[in-house]
């Protein structure tokens, strides 16, 4: 069994990006920008922005987070986003899901640039990863996919079972797993037996947020598992999908939680961030 190790990938990403981003300072005078909208108090939500910022600030970005109050209208986030899609310095716009019921999200996603889109949530680019074609990918999945590739490990031929079909990540990530020539199944909430599922599969990606869905008697021997997975349990420890203790030992790789996939996702979004600036500095 090995660890698949986000956090040390994650540095060496943050290393090369921060190296990028001075090269590209000096060469056409840009800093790569990232917006963040943050609505409400949520502490997670809160909690997440600030580990962006922090990143940002780790490789040289520019950002700036917008706190709106949790009782703000439709029209003030519309006309942030109007603004910042405009705004020369901001090359990525992220909004911080998930919003208050009052918020049509899916009207704030589309209103989105989408080559400013470094979420990958604009159906743009959603259509875009669907047939194949290059755009924003969102962070969680093409995380997994990058750890995987670290790694050596290739999905082509391999039965993979996603479980969860968020649009966040389930779809994106069987888009992906597709794309890379993976034979994908996707399972939910109304799957009926999921452990026939999972008990066949080469590789399990779940980011279901049920603490222990996936317990040892659900996993073939050597299969890899991707746990995407996060939840604080009765303790307040940070916890994933899988039943870590009881799991890792018959695989052949496994992602810790907090350490796996969580990393990369940030790392991600300073890559997707950093693209969007150069192509945004080759237009200038």
């Amino acid at each position: 069994m090995q660890i698949l190790d986000g956090k040390a990938l994650s540095k060496n990403i943050e290393t090369r990006i921060a190296s990028d981003v001075t090269t590209l300072r000096k060469t056409t005078g840009r800093v790569p920008g990232l917006a963040v909208i943050l609505v409400g108090q949520d502490p997670a939500s809160a909690a997440y922005v600030g580990m962006k910022k922090k990143a940002c600030d780790r490789v040289g970005f520019y950002s700036v987070t917008h706190e709106m109050p949790q009782d703000i209208s439709q029209d003030a986030i519309e006309n942030t986003i109007t603004m910042m899609n405009t705004n020369p310095n901001i090359d990525g716009i992220l909004i911080q899901l998930p919003l208050p019921k009052q918020i049509d999200t899916t009207k704030l996603l589309e209103l989105v640039a989408p080559e400013k889109d470094v979420d990958g949530f604009h159906p743009y680019n959603v259509g875009r990863l669907t047939t194949g074609l290059e755009g924003f990918v969102p962070c969680t999945p093409l995380g997994v996919m990058a750890l995987l590739q670290a790694y050596h490990i290739d999905v082509q031929g391999k039965d993979a079972v996603v479980v969860g079909a968020s649009n966040i990540v389930g779809k994106p990530m069987a888009a992906l797993l597709l794309n890379a020539n993976a034979t994908v199944t996707i399972t939910h909430i109304h799957t009926k037996n999921l452990a026939s599922y999972t008990q066949k599969a080469d590789i399990i990606l779940v980011g279901a947020g049920v603490i222990n869905l996936i317990t040892e008697d659900m996993v073939k021997d050597d299969a890899i598992v991707i746990d995407i997975g996060i939840n604080r349990n009765s303790e307040g420890k940070l916890v994933g999908d899988v039943d870590f203790a009881n799991v890792a030992p018959k695989t052949s790789f496994i992602t810790p939680v907090p350490g796996g996939v969580g990393p990369m996702t940030i790392a991600m979004l300073l890559q997707n961030t950093l693209r969007a600036a150069t192509a945004h500095a080759k237009e200038d």
